[in-house]
Formats: structure tokens, sequence, C-alpha cells
């Protein structure tokens, strides 16, 4: 295809594959006794917040930026994935069913760019992509 082509769509992808992670980071910081109980609830302790609101956020971030682009999508997969496997295994409630799948499709989509990288697109560190 057209390289100008490509380079759009390759920043495409990184934002829309890296928004779902930092508005959820941000609902997480705003909504923090809420998203606590929650996961308390589902037998994850509370205490681990922190560390979910900084994967997704700093994640996020640096695979919207293309910064060590290979190493964010890995770890933002092994957490969409755990996360899918944690909150959404329930077969018997039809949300929690497309929540699991949205889950799976985004760990198959970061796959893409631990194997591929950021593409052509802009990015702020031209290593590692």
């Amino acid at each position: 295809m057209n390289n100008n082509f490509d380079r759009l769509l390759d920043i495409a992808a990184r934002i829309l594959m890296s928004h779902i992670f930092i508005i959820s980071a941000i609902g997480k910081i705003t909504g923090y006794p809420g998203t606590q109980a929650y996961m308390e609830k589902m037998g994850v302790p509370g205490m681990l917040l922190p560390l979910v609101i900084i994967t997704e956020l700093v994640g996020g971030l640096a695979l919207l930026f293309g910064f060590k682009t290979k190493w964010a999508a890995a770890a933002l997969a092994g957490f969409t994935l755990l996360s899918a496997l944690i909150f959404h295994l329930n077969m018997n409630d039809q949300m929690q069913m497309i929540q699991l799948m949205k889950n799976l499709a985004m760990t198959g989509g970061l796959l893409m760019f631990v194997r591929y990288g950021s593409g052509r697109g802009p990015a702020v560190a031209s290593t590692n992509r």
C-alpha cells in the first residue's frame, strides 16, 4: 500500500488500541472506592488497584506514543488476558461473555504489536518499535 496510508493505519491502530487503557485508568482513578470494592468482591486484593492503574496508564501512553511498544503491548496483553479470566469468565451472563470476547480480541491485537512493533507512524522512540 501507499506509505502515507500505511503510516495513517499504524497511528490509528495505536490510538484505537491505547485509548481504552488510558480511559479505563482515568475511570479507576475517579471511581477508586467503587473499583477497589469490585476487585475485592471478585477475590482480587484492593491494594493492587494502584498497580492496575499504573499498568493501564503507562502501558496505554507508551502504546499511544510508540515508546517501547513491544514491551508495553506484551504487558498490556498479559494484563488484559488475566483480567478477562478473573473478571469476565461468567458464561451465564451475556454481558460478561461480551466483555470476555472483547478482552480476547484486544489481547490478539496487542500480540500483533508485540510481533510487529509500533509501525511507521510517528513515535517518540525509534528503538524497540
